[in-house]
This record gives C-alpha cells, structure tokens and sequence, in this order.
C-alpha cells in the first residue's frame, strides 16, 4: 500500500492514520527500524492534525467576527 502524502490527507484520515500508527506502535511487534519510521509518520500526523484544527478554529473566530459575536475562547464552567 502506498501511502499518501500527509498534506493530502483530510483530517479524518490523518486521525485514522494516526489511530493505525498508534495501535501498531502499542502492539509491540513491529521491528525497530520499522517503528521509528512509524513514530515519525505518527508525529508528523499529530501536527498535520494539529495545523487542520487551528485552521478550523480561525476560520470559526473570522466567521463569528463578521458576525459581530465575542472572537476568541470562552473558560470552561468550573474550569
């Protein structure tokens, strides 16, 4: 299987990439050489994912802006 370019990936198919990484990570029966090239796929997964949700968010603050609504993050009750 060849593997897509992460900065192809949707954001659902980066989680689930990176689902797959970590489940053959924790398994434990991947040769060493194959999971540091798996731990680096996860990681570079993590801040693909990362970068799409902080896209998402800025595009939602611009959106409630125009809106004219409060930007910005609000505290969780009882946080």
């Amino acid at each position: 299987m060849t593997e897509k370019p992460i900065s192809d990936l949707s954001f659902e198919e980066a989680m689930a990439e990176l689902e797959r990484v970590v489940g053959q990570l924790e398994r434990g029966d991947v040769a060493l050489e194959a999971s540091i090239a798996l731990y680096e796929r996860g990681d570079a997964l993590k801040k693909h994912c990362a970068k799409k949700l902080a896209d998402a968010e800025a595009k939602v603050e611009l959106i409630r802006a125009a809106e004219g609504k409060a930007v910005g993050t609000a505290p969780m009750e009882g946080a």
